[in-house]
């Protein structure tokens, strides 16, 4: 489904400041699974995501999606295949706009049409049926700007948003990390339900041990922009929120750097 080969991205290429972020990242990600990303700050975590998603082009290396090199893809091209939801609820959504506004953005992405168009009575039907699912009582508010609403709300909306098209990959950027515990485990169900029932293919990137592993059936940890843990199958069944922090520390020591991680949040 998904394929890197020797991913490197150099930022200041060239320059006194040149930094390596991701140094040969090869990865192979099968259709259906849902691949959660741990590491530190810097780790090069967000810049993987950014490859995927065409918001950043590597280096070196090259990208494939069902045997399809899209490395020179732009981020607009790549929109029919895959969708991303940020770890700002504010990113992901136009305040300015109502709700229903943003959802008919979402629903014809990447296609040139105006709002009018989108808003039809069949759409806005389809969209009261999504919100409908969550029980916030979304439903009611399609026409109040998305502004008015919490970042719960407001993040649960982007999750929509990212799925209302035909797309098969999902890249979800720490997207609880703003929210409180509450609200972010709601998410998280959310998150679940929409991956089963769309048969989705998943990056999660997330600085929560128990995310990584109640989420993910496959589990990657990235230090310096290089993969120094890639768990999956039955390695990753038995692992422990313990498991994986002991991992990180002994990483960190190593690298001699300092960072956070959190187990509980």
């Amino acid at each position: 489904m998904i394929k890197l080969e020797k991913i490197r991205v150099l930022f200041n290429q060239g320059t006194a400041l040149e930094k390596m972020v991701l140094n040969n990242v090869s990865l192979a990600i099968e259709e259906g699974e849902v691949v959660t990303v741990i590491g530190g700050n810097g780790a090069g975590k967000s810049t993987l995501l950014n490859v995927l998603t065409g918001d950043i082009r590597p280096s070196y290396g090259k990208v494939f999606f069902e045997n399809i090199n899209v490395t020179d893809w732009s981020a607009e091209k790549r929109a029919s295949m895959v969708a991303r939801v940020f770890q700002d609820p504010l990113v992901g959504t136009c305040g300015n706009l109502t709700v229903e506004e943003n959802l008919a953005l979402a629903f014809y992405r990447g296609k040139n049409l105006g709002l009018r168009f989108a808003l039809s009575p069949n759409n806005r039907k389809i969209f009261h049926e999504f919100l409908e699912k969550l029980n916030l009582g979304l439903e009611a508010r399609l026409k109040d700007p998305i502004g008015l609403l919490s970042g719960g709300q407001r993040q649960a909306i982007s999750l929509i948003m990212a799925v209302l098209s035909p797309m098969k990959i999902l890249v979800l950027d720490e997207h609880t990390a703003a929210l409180d515990p509450r609200t972010a485990a709601f998410i998280i169900q959310l998150t679940c339900n929409i991956i089963l029932e769309k048969n989705l293919t998943v990056l999660m990137v997330t600085h929560s041990m128990r995310q990584a592993l109640e989420v993910g059936n496959r589990t990657l940890m990235l230090t310096e922009g290089e993969v120094v843990f890639d768990a999956n199958g039955k390695e990753h069944s038995k692992l422990t929120e313990d498991d994986l922090l002991k991992l990180f520390k002994e990483v960190v020591d190593k690298k001699g750097e300092e960072d956070e991680i959190l187990l509980n949040p």
